[in-house]
């Protein structure tokens, strides 16, 4: 784990709440995590992930529940192992995870997930038998589990192209950004992950071996995601996010604006595991499924505003990115606005 792996001190404050008395941090608790008590209060303080995947380990063990007491049958202790032991014996993503979530819904009694496959996308939907909504932790620390065990189940990341909540949106949501989407949508009707639907028919070829190494090594390996925020890449994306595509620097003009030199700028970038170019994609991704989520402007429109030569190209590179059409997708979305 990178040193550079970080989380949010809000993440711990969230981690604590319904675990410790009247909110009183346990501070002999966070002392075996690695964590300082006197930086609970900082709202701009960070912990390494390794210290957050400790306390992870530290509270499970201290309530007999590996999702924090936030449900209440929760996940007793070896949960996790069940899940990934009962998934991995089957021969593709798609049942291993129809067989993860069935047993999360039957242990779980305020999130009951499922698994909904459409031609190019996939839905991971979370139905909710009582009408007040869970707070965001709750969600998120949920597909935290899901996705971490869906990775490992692949044996590859599989990217998340979007996530709608039922709850209002968090003071604080950086993290969440950098470890799943920047597509995150708050107040929709069904709190749900979208993925590309090719994902599902990967191949599960996992071990007893290797079960045992990400369980002895869990939740940290599902952490390694997180990023500072603060990071170049982040800083970057931020700053593409609020210019047309049109405006968008070239790689050397880039350098000159943050005042490096071209050998330098790609270097640091690559130390974080990042490419302007692939900066500049994930961009596109995430503004084309945003300008899509409405029901204007039109996709030529949206292919011209991207800087794509024509739509038949914004075509191509869209069903090269998520699977299935721009069309699909825009209605897909404008379903799930409605209540799908």
């Amino acid at each position: 784990m990178s040193e550079k792996d970080t989380i949010s001190m809000q993440l711990v404050r969230e981690a604590l709440l319904q675990t410790c008395p009247a909110g009183a941090a346990d501070a002999v608790l966070l002392a075996q995590a690695g964590i300082d008590p006197g930086q609970l209060e900082r709202p701009e303080a960070r912990v390494s992930a390794e210290s957050y995947a400790r306390l992870w380990r530290l509270l499970a063990r201290r309530c007999n529940d590996e999702f924090f007491a936030m449900d209440p049958r929760g996940l007793r202790s070896g949960s996790l192992a069940f899940m990934c032991r009962a998934a991995m014996g089957q021969p593709t993503l798609a049942e291993g995870l129809h067989t993860a979530l069935g047993f999360l819904s039957l242990m779980l009694e305020d999130l009951h997930p499922g698994l909904v496959r459409q031609p190019g996308l996939a839905e991971i939907v979370i139905n909710e038998p009582r009408d007040e909504p869970r707070r965001a932790f709750t969600y998120f620390t949920f597909w935290m589990i899901v996705h971490g065990v869906a990775c490992w189940l692949a044996g590859r990341r599989i990217p998340i192209l979007a996530i709608d909540l039922r709850c209002s949106e968090p003071p604080f949501c950086d993290d969440y950004r950098v470890m799943f989407s920047e597509n995150l949508q708050f107040y929709r009707p069904r709190t749900r992950m979208i993925i590309a639907a090719d994902c599902l028919d990967l191949p599960i070829k996992r071990t007893p071996e290797e079960l045992l190494r990400f369980l002895a090594e869990a939740p940290g390996n599902i952490l390694v995601k997180y990023r500072d925020p603060a990071s170049l890449g982040r800083r970057i994306r931020h700053d593409l996010l609020d210019l047309d595509p049109a405006r968008w620097p070239d790689g050397d003009s880039l350098a000159r604006q943050l005042c490096l030199s071209p050998s330098t700028l790609r270097r640091r970038l690559a130390d974080e595991g990042q490419t302007y170019q692939g900066l500049k994609d994930s961009v596109r991704r995430e503004l084309a499924i945003a300008w899509l989520a409405e029901a204007e402007p039109g996709l030529g429109e949206i292919a011209e505003r991207l800087g794509f030569a024509d739509s038949s190209s914004f075509y191509k590179a869209f069903r090269k990115w998520f699977g299935c059409n721009p069309g699909h997708y825009r209605a897909l979305s404008l379903a799930r606005e409605a209540g799908g």
